[in-house]
């Protein structure tokens, strides 16, 4: 398909600038470190560091039954390119399944959810503008692998952040539609779950549920 996107054929070459000047950086297939979520993982590719902060990129890979729960962000958006699988998306009042090319641009202030729509493994590339919220991901990521599940200080970062966790009144049907609802909960919602409205199903909802409970990014 001419649209989709061939992220696993080329290393991606960008310029960062260090100390004034800039500098080529390649990123090879495959490359990158990957932090643990539970349901989702996230490879980091480009930092803030990288780009001069206009931009980050990152990439998550989703296990069947994974949802993020709904959430706005405060400073940033994001624009998610799918690699692999079939993901669903929620932002605003327009929800769409995307295959291998789709792309979606989620503004920040709007409240927006993502899940595995299929029966294997999804994986999608986040473009984070400006930079900085791959800060949060690499922090939760550092939490999860020490085992620090601690409610406030989650809470206390995903406010530093500018995240919030809602309970719109669709993420019910969702959960149902897609077969969501048998997992535990987790994701980069998953620091404030302590502050989530009763009902809500909290952070990415997959297989590996309880193993995050207050990390991410």
């Amino acid at each position: 398909m001419r649209h989709t996107v061939e992220s696993s054929c080329a290393p991606l070459l960008v310029r960062s600038r260090e100390q004034g000047g800039t500098r080529p950086r390649v990123v090879r297939p495959g490359e990158g470190r990957v932090g643990d979520l539970g349901a989702i993982s996230v490879e980091f590719k480009l930092d803030g560091a990288d780009t001069g902060g206009a931009l980050a990129i990152v990439e998550h890979e989703f296990g069947v039954g994974a949802l993020v729960s709904p959430h706005r962000h405060t400073f940033e958006d994001e624009f998610s390119i799918v690699t692999k699988g079939r993901i669903g998306f929620r932002t605003g009042d327009h929800e769409v399944v995307l295959g291998v090319g789709g792309y979606i641009v989620k503004p920040r202030g709007e409240v927006h959810a993502m899940w595995n729509a299929g029966d294997e493994t999804a994986r999608m590339i986040e473009v984070i503008s400006p930079a900085g919220f791959e800060r949060f991901f690499r922090e939760v990521a550092d939490r999860s692998a020490a085992g620090d599940t601690d409610p406030e200080r989650g809470r206390a970062l995903a406010d530093s952040f500018g995240l919030e966790v809602v309970d719109p009144p669709w993420l019910a049907d969702v959960v149902r539609r897609y077969g969501l609802s048998d997992a535990d909960p987790v994701d980069e919602a998953s620091a404030v779950d302590a502050a989530a409205p009763s009902g809500t199903v909290p952070g990415v909802v997959g297989d590996a549920g309880s193993q995050l409970a207050g990390a991410v990014r």
